[in-house]
């Protein structure tokens, strides 16, 4: 399995420092890895260092609770397009949607729209954490109705990350043309693996070196 071409290697620390953002896109170069997760502010800087090399560059919206205002996600996704990110991974409205206000639905196509007008990709973390099993079938068909590219597990910041029943459930809401977005907490090469398995496309993780360096030699 050529694990690297799953990974967006992340740091979204809020002590992240230049040095750590020239870390990651050297580290994307130098073991292959799809892409890069960085924080809004960082995203003019890393662009610039990733330059011509082929490294997705991805940053978040609504970070990381959600509950800020539409139009307040709208500016960030704008501006973040304009810094040059390709895929942002804005955080939905888990307040409005534990409200069941339809708002919920209204703001991801919102989101989605100024993407896709941009061609850009839009993921939408739905904080499994929070969710019962019956809420992210919800949240995934919900998602995908409302044109979202991904539908993302965590944010990293929720008591707990992605777990392969978890991205089952995701996998089995959303249609083949909907991606899947395991993050939070992945530490391990079995882990990794246990949740593409499930039917993850992408990983997010800080621990992409640790992933690639501990795979088994099975030759």
């Amino acid at each position: 399995m050529d694990l690297a071409s799953y990974i967006e290697q992340t740091n979204l620390s809020p002590t992240l420092t230049i040095s750590a953002v020239d870390e990651l896109v050297n580290d994307a170069r130098e073991f292959g890895f799809l892409g890069i997760c960085v924080p809004p502010f960082w995203v003019k800087r890393a662009k610039r260092e990733i330059g011509s090399a082929p490294v997705k560059l991805v940053t978040v919206a609504g970070f990381p609770f959600g509950y800020s205002m539409t139009e307040t996600k709208l500016d960030e996704i704008k501006r973040a397009i304009d810094n040059g990110a390709d895929e942002i991974d804005v955080v939905w409205n888990i307040s409005s949607f534990k409200t069941g206000l339809p708002w919920t639905k209204i703001e991801i196509a919102k989101c989605s729209k100024l993407a896709h007008d941009h061609q850009k990709l839009l993921k939408v973390i739905i904080e499994t954490a929070y969710l019962s099993d019956e809420e992210i079938t919800e949240a995934g068909k919900l998602c995908a109705d409302a044109g979202a590219d991904f539908v993302k597990t965590s944010t990293g910041f929720a008591p707990a990350g992605a777990n392969a029943e978890h991205v089952r459930l995701m996998r089995s809401a959303v249609p083949a043309t909907v991606g899947i977005k395991a993050s939070g907490g992945i530490k391990t090469y079995q882990q990794a693996v246990e949740l593409i398995e499930a039917g993850a496309d992408r990983l997010g993780t800080s621990s992409g070196k640790t992933l690639i360096i501990s795979k088994p030699n099975l030759t």
